[in-house]
């Protein structure tokens, strides 16, 4: 078990080697959810993610022979690019473990920071199992992403920068995948402020925390956008700390997720990964199915990570759009006959919505011949700007309808 002053002294570790990042208060946030919102943004870290505390706090501890033989790190993600990054800066040569379905982006970022990358196997399982193969062939110091005290500690320090800017917190709400964030800063908290609430949020699909602290067995997988806490079983060290500290582990869909990085996006003007989204997701949540646990409380949120595929990111974009009625798909069915379409077309443009997309269907509708199908994608205000172009078009004789599922 680590304690507060494995803690502070991590703090001390860290001065000048990792940023102490912007801890704010989200006014439009605390607006939407009927409490007073400050988000920790790890996301703006070098390596865009609060890995690199805990990676630097343990590399630090390493003896000149183990500098000079080099570490390995068996990750697909944000710890690889910690240890990467630190070891580079450290002049220790390190070997990065990564799945071989790791996307490209990952391995060049990876490479970039000077680590040996190594692919092996179809899962992390596999991964892990040949990187402890290689340590022991190679005597290389495993870096793990979160079952290690001095791993634990240098996350910690998270939580001790969080209450030394706001003291009275109300409640934490921390992201869970193997417990590394969250044992280091529940740590931290329940030391200083031992009522303060720590909460965890796992993702549905991989809730293992969740699980083993519950005794509640449920299914896992097979892939999250959260992939940052897709853990299929959390540490040793960190589940004896969560079963302590750690006051509740929500669980939150991936549809939550993908508004909560859309949310971050477009209100606080930060990228922010799956994973690193997921506290907001869980707060949006609540609000939504109208529970009260949260109303009214000052809640701390880690935005744990930014590297988020930015092919993927454009399409939560969209797909944010729709869900907020910015974006609408109307189809409309009219006589094949000349100018029905631009008759069509002049009513959406009359109604101010903005086409982007037209699918003009003849072939594949039960309608009868002489009659077509049109899809319509519009750009429009909000769900009342949508009903106001559907309207229009009923008015002047058409079939319209909202086909944006």
């Amino acid at each position: 078990m680590i304690d507060l002053s494995d803690i502070q002294a991590a703090r001390q570790n860290l001065q000048g080697q990792v940023l102490n990042t912007p801890f704010t208060h989200s006014r439009t946030l605390s607006d939407m959810l009927g409490a007073e919102i400050w988000l920790k943004f790890e996301n703006l870290q070098f390596t865009a993610s609060f890995k690199e505390r805990g990676a630097f706090n343990r590399m630090r501890l390493l003896t000149d022979d183990e500098r000079a033989a080099g570490v390995i790190a068996v990750s697909a993600g944000n710890h690889a690019q910690g240890v990467a990054y630190h070891a580079q800066r450290m002049g220790v040569p390190a070997v990065i473990v990564m799945p071989r379905f790791t996307p490209t982006v990952k391995v060049a970022n990876t490479r970039r920071y000077g680590a040996e990358v190594v692919l092996a196997g179809d899962t992390f399982d596999d991964a892990q199992a040949h990187g402890y193969t290689l340590a022991d062939s190679r005597g290389l110091v495993m870096i793990h992403p979160y079952d290690d005290a001095a791993v634990i500690a240098g996350q910690g320090t998270i939580g001790l920068e969080m209450l030394e800017a706001r003291p009275d917190l109300d409640m934490l709400v921390v992201p869970i995948g193997g417990g590394g964030l969250i044992a280091g800063i529940a740590t931290a908290a329940k030391a200083l402020q031992p009522k303060l609430q720590v909460l965890g949020v796992q993702t549905e699909r991989f809730p293992s925390m969740y699980a083993t602290v519950t005794g509640n067995s449920l299914p896992q997988g097979p892939y999250t956008i959260a992939e940052g806490i897709a853990v299929k079983s959390p540490g040793r060290i960190t589940r004896e700390i969560v079963a302590r500290h750690v006051d509740d582990i929500l669980l939150v869909s991936e549809s939550d997720i993908e508004h909560a990085i859309v949310v971050l996006l477009e209100i606080e003007k930060s990228v922010v990964e799956g994973a690193g989204a997921a506290g907001l997701a869980a707060l949006l949540h609540a609000r939504a199915n109208g529970e009260t646990r949260f109303m009214d409380k000052r809640i701390g949120l880690v935005l744990t990570g930014g590297n988020i595929d930015p092919l993927m990111l454009g399409e939560l974009i969209e797909r944010g759009m729709v869900r907020a009625g910015r974006l609408a798909r109307i189809r409309v069915d009219m006589g094949d006959l000349p100018g029905a379409l631009a008759r069509a077309t002049s009513l959406i443009a009359d109604a101010q919505a903005n086409i982007t997309e037209v699918h003009h269907q003849r072939a594949f509708t039960a309608l009868p011949v002489r009659n077509v199908e049109v899809d319509f994608v519009l750009q429009t205000r909000g769900p009342e700007h949508i009903a106001e172009v559907i309207d229009r078009l009923n008015a002047a004789g058409f079939s319209a309808s909202n086909h944006d599922h």
